[in-house]
């Protein structure tokens, strides 16, 4: 093996250099062009109001305590007549504190009704951090730029409630064609006999 001509790891580094002088520079101009955020980003948290029911679940999993929700209670007058009346939590407040916020998403995780999601948005700075704290409303706003769930694998296993519901539609489906029902035997074929 020959021993390594002087100078030559100089003259590779000047190449790399004056092959990256010579191409096109691809900075982003960020304020004038928007950034192609990835599908999975987290910017912030967007709120479905219509599917909170005040359980309380984000709030208490919070590892941060950035959650602050009001609620009351209202009475819901009985649906038939001689039933009873029932009562539920009406949503008062709901804010989140991002200065303290630390994007884990415990709180998207654990929501049993699917009112909280991720938001690409990531432009909402404040010059006060007292402002970082953001009400329903602005949550509300946020949440219309929540980006559509990813199409579903086509080889992925079908969902046992769906295959669930496809057995009792086939299993409702061939009763109904099936006149003579499940208990009863069906007669026998013409030109056939039955037992003697």
């Amino acid at each position: 093996m020959a021993p390594p001509i002087p100078g030559s790891g100089l003259a590779k580094g000047l190449a790399v250099t004056l092959r990256t002088m010579t191409k096109k520079t691809v900075t982003a101009q960020y304020p004038d062009v928007q950034p192609e955020l990835p599908p999975r980003t987290r910017g912030v948290i967007g709120l479905f109001e219509e599917n909170c029911t005040v359980c309380m679940l984000c709030a208490r999993e919070c590892p941060d305590w950035c959650i602050y929700i009001d609620s009351h209670k209202e009475t819901v007058p009985a649906a038939a007549p001689g039933g009873r009346e029932r009562s539920r939590n009406v949503l008062d407040r709901f804010a989140i504190d991002f200065a303290l916020c630390m994007y884990c998403g415990i709180c998207i995780e654990v929501c049993p009704f699917d009112a909280l999601f991720w938001s690409p948005e990531f432009e909402y700075a404040e010059t006060d951090i007292r402002e970082l704290t953001h009400e329903r409303d602005k949550l509300r706003e946020w949440m219309w730029t929540v980006p559509a769930p990813p199409a579903l694998d086509p080889g992925a296993e079908e969902p046992k409630e769906l295959a669930a519901a496809r057995k009792a539609a086939e299993k409702l489906a061939t009763a109904q064609a099936d006149p003579a029902g499940p208990g009863e035997a069906a007669a026998p074929p013409a030109g056939q006999g039955g037992p003697a």
